[in-house]
């Protein structure tokens, strides 16, 4: 009997969760993945995170879904690139639009520290609640750099590099002790880029004029009760307060679950044919180097292999069912061998069938050449983009060694044979050599910019001279041709290879359990673009860079501290 019970209050609660309105909740304390993990390992670290792309779809559907009432998150304080803010706060405007209740609550928006991006997302809300022990961290945004030049010189280690040109300052820390006016002019125009946007998205989504948000942004941080009467929070509230209050503006006994778990039971629900036309995603994340894509077993974030990735855009390629292609890059750059690899592939592709990049947070550097071969570039208004330049160097630390006791000998067959090494500056014909390597680079890039976004190489090398650009003035100058997200790329592609909005997308490579085992065949193979633990990029200097603890990207690479979070 008892048991009879428990069955029939069981089948009533699943009857109840399947006809109950929802709530949608979305946790964003544990951050957001861009995509699929790239290998074991990531799949292992990432678990707890969320998908962008579940919670994109998630949002979309829930737009259409009337059982929908309210959409609650949760903003934490592990950091989100500004582009993948732009993308949720675009993904939260929809879904406002279509007439639904969102609530943006935080314990603390950075405990009086800076959380500018933080808060400048829950602005996207119709309400913002912070807990009552709370701060609004609204301090505006600032980039700095560290010049380590003169503490080199003490220890005894001199730098020698070049770059092209003056823009490309990635090396700077190492050779100069202060900003040249191109690095200050680069990084002034990007903090005044982003700042304008917040700004503008802030004052929009409070109702507050755009002078008043800057006035407040200079009083910034503020304490809970102060944001509070600024106007830059609607209540001060505990967790269980906020819910209760969500749960009663969707009536009935509303259902709590998660963006992500929703949007993949709804896709679940609506699987497309196994051979319908549709749009193939290939991700394209981390430092870009060669071989296969995947993370380092001593940690760091992941690498774009030149090997995966070509291997899933030839697959997506050859694949007669997929129409059009979108390529999601969010990468620093690195390697230019691997850089040009892809590129090669992203024009094979373009032949074919439309090809639509999808910027992340950055797509700079070694990430701009990928990109740059495709019909369509997407990019949101703070992605970083550009940085079309290239920089190279090694340290000589001889006299570090003498003043330790270490005697270094070489013995070498060859005038350059120890070119390379970290005990001895260059000569003028090692110099030679150097700028002619700089020199081939950069002009295959710039080269490569001009014919592949319908420029003169003048205007290029205008553009290019190592500058890095937000994807709002990429866009002015035409480096960028729209700006947007990941689902206005995906619309994009179904409209130019014309399918219907509903058309199906699927990550590239498509591999069943049993190609996973066996291995690829031959390098044409789609199982060629399985991921593993991966790699240098910087060729003959990968030695020198790891001496120096010079980042392992590659020449073609934009520093971390650019990163807008």
């Amino acid at each position: 009997m008892d048991a009879g019970k428990a069955i029939l209050d069981t089948v009533d609660r699943y009857r109840q969760r399947r006809t109950a309105p929802l709530v949608l909740e979305l946790d964003l304390t544990e951050g957001l993945t861009e995509g699929p993990p790239a290998d074991p390992l990531s799949a292992v670290l990432s678990m707890r995170k969320t998908r962008l792309s579940d919670v994109l779809s998630g949002l979309k559907r829930a737009r259409q879904d009337s059982r929908v009432k309210a959409l609650v998150v949760k903003i934490g304080g592990n950091p989100l690139g500004l582009a993948m803010v732009q993308e949720l706060r675009q993904a939260v405007a929809h879904f406002r639009a279509s007439g639904k209740l969102t609530v943006a609550f935080a314990e603390t928006f950075g405990e009086f520290g800076n959380a500018t991006v933080p808060y400048y997302l829950a602005t996207a809300f119709e309400r913002i609640y912070l807990q009552p022990s709370g701060d609004v961290g609204l301090t505006s945004v600032a980039l700095e750099q560290r010049f380590v030049k003169g503490s080199l010189a003490k220890l005894g280690i001199g730098y020698e590099g070049g770059q092209r040109h003056e823009y490309k300052t990635a090396a700077n820390m190492f050779t100069q002790d202060h900003m040249t006016e191109p690095h200050r002019e680069s990084m002034t125009r990007i903090v005044e880029s982003v700042i304008e946007q917040v700004t503008a998205g802030i004052a929009e989504g409070r109702r507050l004029d755009p002078a008043k948000v800057r006035e407040l942004v200079d009083r910034g941080p503020f304490i809970g009760a102060e944001a509070l009467e600024a106007g830059l929070v609607d209540g001060l509230a505990y967790r269980d307060e906020v819910y209760d209050e969500v749960r009663q503006a969707a009536g009935g006994d509303p259902h709590l679950q998660y963006v992500s778990r929703y949007a993949r039971a709804a896709a679940v629900r609506k699987l497309p044919h196994p051979t319908a036309d549709g749009i193939a995603l290939v991700h394209g994340h981390g430092q870009i180097r060669s071989g296969r894509s995947g993370r380092s077993p001593l940690g760091g974030g992941g690498a774009m292999g030149s090997d995966t990735v070509s291997a899933a855009l030839r697959a997506a390629r050859r694949d007669e069912h997929v129409k059009a292609i979108v390529f999601r890059v969010d990468s620093p750059g690195g390697s230019y061998v691997a850089s040009d690899t892809v590129w090669r592939e992203v024009v094979l592709a373009r032949k074919v069938k439309p090809v639509i990049v999808s910027m992340g947070d950055v797509a700079a550097s070694g990430g701009y050449f990928v990109s740059m071969a495709a019909d369509v570039i997407v990019a949101q208004p703070g992605t970083l983009t550009g940085s079309i330049g290239v920089f190279a160097g090694k340290p000589v630390m001889r006299e570090l060694l003498e003043k330790v006791g270490v005697n270094s000998e070489l013995v070498a067959e060859g005038t350059n044979a120890g070119m390379f090494s970290a005990t001895r500056a260059w000569s003028p014909e090692q110099w030679e050599r150097v700028n002619a390597w700089l020199d081939r680079i950069y002009d295959d890039f710039v080269g490569k910019v001009a014919e592949g976004r319908g420029l003169t190489r003048d205007r290029a090398h205008e553009l290019a001279r190592g500058r890095v650009w937000t994807g709002s003035d990429a866009r002015s100058c035409g480096l960028v041709d729209e700006l947007g997200g990941l689902e206005d790329a995906l619309g994009m592609a179904r409209k130019r290879a014309g399918l219907g909005a509903e058309a199906p997308v699927r990550v590239y490579p498509r591999l069943n359990p049993l190609e996973r085992l066996r291995g690829p065949e031959s390098s044409e193979d789609k199982a060629a673009a399985l991921t593993r633990v991966r790699l240098e990029a910087w060729g003959p200097f990968a030695r020198l860079s790891a001496e120096l603890g010079f980042p392992a990207a590659g020449p073609l690479s934009l520093p971390a501290w650019y990163r807008i979070q």
